[in-house]
């Protein structure tokens, strides 16, 4: 059986939007998020809100995406893949609405670093006994 981290991203992705189908099938706007550590995806889901208010009455979406309009989706997010660059930690981010029965989505890349472990790679500690080194104290 294979694992996440075996598959390359775009598979990964192809997963979770068919993970997603039915739910997007209710949905005309949101955002669907996809977390990603050592380019394999952890969490995932969306973000929407299901009640909008207009003009002082709250009203639920009707109709979600169809079949045709969230394949559509899922395609545009493997394009929006090509543009993930040198990164393996972050999040995607694919806003989408329905407008005129036409979907629209907008991607979102954002890498994520951490300095600890950008330290110990490039900057090991020579003596790790002592917090500070004689020339930290001298100054």
């Amino acid at each position: 059986m294979l694992t996440a981290d075996q598959l390359s991203l775009a598979r990964q992705v192809d997963i979770v939007f068919k993970e997603l189908a039915v739910e997007l099938g209710g949905m005309t706007s949101g955002t669907v998020f996809i977390q990603i550590r050592n380019n394999t995806i952890g969490k995932f889901g969306i973000r929407h809100n299901p009640i909008a208010g207009r003009n002082g009455r709250l009203e639920e979406e009707g109709r979600g995406l169809s079949s045709e309009q969230i394949h559509t989706f899922r395609s545009m997010a493997l394009e929006a893949l090509k543009h993930k660059r040198y990164w393996t930690h972050g999040e995607i981010s694919y806003e989408f609405a329905l407008k005129q029965s036409t979907i629209m989505v907008d991607a979102i890349l954002e890498s994520n670093y951490n300095m600890a472990n950008l330290m110990i790679q490039r900057y090991p500690r020579m003596n790790a006994a002592n917090t500070y080194n004689e020339s930290d104290l001298s100054s």
